[in-house]
């Protein structure tokens, strides 16, 4: 099976793609295009599934970043030299280098101006968005030359709001922040809540001045061909999940 990545429009012109489970040499809970690092997966699989990404675009490998729930956007210049730094997004102005973030209901957001020449990439979970990872992502792009009104950004797969329950702790750490938040949660059952993280996403790019903004539509948790959830790996109760690509390169 090829790979078969989903295209963004207004990244027209700029080699990206959200990649979908399809296309790699994974098994099992894995299957098949798992480029999880940190999974539990077998490093020669993920290891070739990264490869068959990174020839799909063209270039000659990914970076990626040590990723941990923060709001650290590293500039990338080349391969890493040692370990992967800890930091959920990644900005370049360097032709070639592949920017990969991975995900499994967290929402990927590939960015780029490209008058300027500079890409990014973020992993943008709820802790990293509530916590700025995507205010960081811009000013790193902008340290490099972007202007925010020049950027588009696009979210990639992600868990939607009719499949993202969480309890009243959730919404309160939000509501501190700020009461209009409430308008990205919609009743659940009990005092449960439903969140949107995709449309938390789209508000805080607008909110920062971001030029052109989407999400693709796709929900990781309903399309389990197309998709790995770790949501939907943990209802089954699986010992582990497979871990979504986006990337980007100039």
């Amino acid at each position: 099976m090829t790979l078969s990545p989903i295209l963004a429009d207004p990244l027209d012109g700029v080699t990206h793609g959200f990649f979908t489970r399809q296309g790699g040499v994974s098994a099992g809970i894995y299957a098949s295009l798992n480029g999880g690092q940190g999974s539990g997966d077998t490093a020669d699989a993920v290891n070739e599934n990264r490869a068959r990404i990174a020839a799909h675009l063209g270039i000659d490998r990914l970076v990626s970043v040590h990723q941990v729930h923060s709001a650290r956007a590293e500039v990338v210049t080349g391969p890493w030299d040692g370990a992967r730094p800890q930091a959920d997004a990644m900005v370049t102005n360097r032709p070639g280098i592949g920017l990969a973030v991975v995900t499994a209901d967290c929402a990927p957001v590939l960015l780029c101006d490209g008058q300027a020449g500079v890409a990014g990439a973020a992993h943008a979970g709820w802790k990293g968005v509530l916590g700025g990872v995507l205010e960081a992502t811009l000013s790193a792009m902008e340290d490099l030359g972007a202007e925010r009104d020049r950027i588009a950004a696009v979210v990639g797969p992600t868990i939607s709001q009719r499949a993202y329950e969480v309890g009243p702790e959730f919404v309160e750490r939000f509501l501190d922040e700020d009461m209009d938040h409430a308008r990205f949660f919609a009743g659940g059952m009990g005092d449960r809540a439903m969140f949107d993280l995709a449309g938390f996403c789209l508000h805080r790019l607008r909110e920062a001045g971001v030029g052109q903004v989407e999400w693709t539509g796709h929900c990781t948790y309903s399309d389990a061909d197309r998709f790995f959830s770790y949501r939907r790996a943990t209802h089954l109760r699986e010992t582990d999940y497979g871990r979504l690509v986006a990337a980007i390169a100039l």
